[in-house]
């Protein structure tokens, strides 16, 4: 059963109405005229929408058009309902988006087949969106999972872009001989433990899980939602990264009699990247691709050579609004770039 908004000016039409299609079981909730139902459509969305045409100020066509227009409503199923006589007004309605129209008088049995088949069309986009939601909920934090969606309009293929994010690489460092001499079920117990608390600093700072790689992690800040400060968000990630979280994970190993702990390296980049769903029909996976990617990269790679575990680039520094505990590293020489590249990083005992 379904929650039914019937609108319509004529009293009688209304109580014939609503007294059908409670007799079938529905909910339903009435509304005179089109201001009135944008009202009641903004107080509670219904399942369903019978409209009338003809009504005082706004119309059926025009509240049908303002319903259509409105993301959160257009996939609303509204089923015109009418007496009017006019194959304009019928085609139009249903070019504007009506699922479907009825003459008035209307028969009950019919009515009942055009309500139960809306409430089967709304059911059916209810559960994709609640698949589309639970897939971009894997790599996105909760909060922005709705700008998501409507930026795909409730698909689950992001659209290709060019966006200006951050990248973040990181890597743990020994995990390659500790997983040789290790029984399978445990090397992907201790792997599975510390990529849940990476995932969970990436996704509390407002970043997107892009990819894991063995013991990698790969995200990124402003991308596919953009935003301002994607540079302080992947900073701030990078360093609950080698702080919190990964003495959460280091004091595990030692309470489980594992290991002793691993160090790890975090490298920022930030600049231009190309964003979107990548794949086949048979699987698809978001991506950012381009040379700030790369680049992150091999930061990442520069850890191993410096008692810094988190490195930034040049373009990640000049995007900060706060710089506070970031110092100066040095200049390295970056593969695939011509001139050598300046590199920050955190001040402080944060070794890798």
């Amino acid at each position: 059963m379904g929650n039914v908004l019937v609108v319509d000016d004529d009293p009688l039409n209304r109580r014939l109405l609503t007294n059908s299609l409670e007799r079938e079981g529905h909910q339903t909730r009435s509304a005179v005229d089109g201001e009135s139902a944008l009202a009641a459509l903004a107080e509670e969305s219904p399942d369903v929408v019978l409209l009338d045409l003809v009504m005082p100020g706004m119309d059926g066509i025009q509240l049908l058009e303002r319903i259509k227009a409105d993301e959160g409503l257009r996939h609303l199923p509204v089923i015109v309902i009418s007496g009017v006589d006019d194959a304009e007004s019928i085609v139009r309605c249903i070019e504007m988006g009506a699922e479907d129209f009825l003459p008035k008088p209307f028969d009950p049995v019919i009515l009942r087949a055009r309500v139960n088949a809306g409430l089967n069309r709304k059911r059916l986009h209810d559960l994709e969106q609640e698949r589309v939601h639970a897939v971009f909920a894997r790599f996105v934090p909760e909060s922005i999972v709705g700008a998501l969606l409507d930026r795909t309009d409730g698909g689950s293929t992001i659209p290709a872009e060019s966006l200006t994010g951050t990248v973040l690489f990181g890597d743990l460092r020994g995990f390659t001989p500790f997983a040789e001499a290790r029984p399978a079920d445990q090397v992907i117990e201790v792997l599975n433990r510390y990529l849940s608390l990476m995932t969970d600093a990436v996704l509390d700072h407002g970043g997107t899980l892009v990819d894991y790689m063995g013991d990698g992690v790969m995200a990124a800040f402003g991308a596919p939602v953009p935003t301002d400060d994607h540079a302080d968000l992947a900073v701030a990630a990078a360093r609950s990264m080698v702080t919190d979280k990964l003495a959460e994970f280091n004091g595990w190993l030692g309470s489980s009699g594992i290991g002793d702990g691993f160090r790890m390296g975090i490298g920022l980049n930030s600049g231009p990247v190309m964003s979107g769903s990548i794949g086949s029909e048979r699987r698809m996976e978001y991506a950012v691709i381009g040379d700030t990617v790369n680049t992150a990269s091999r930061i990442e790679g520069l850890t191993k050579q410096t008692p810094h575990a988190v490195l930034l680039a040049e373009g990640t520094y000049v995007s900060l609004r706060s710089t506070d505990g970031i110092v100066f590293v040095d200049e390295f020489v970056i593969r695939g770039r011509r001139s050598r590249m300046k590199v920050w990083g955190f001040e402080g005992p944060l070794t890798s």
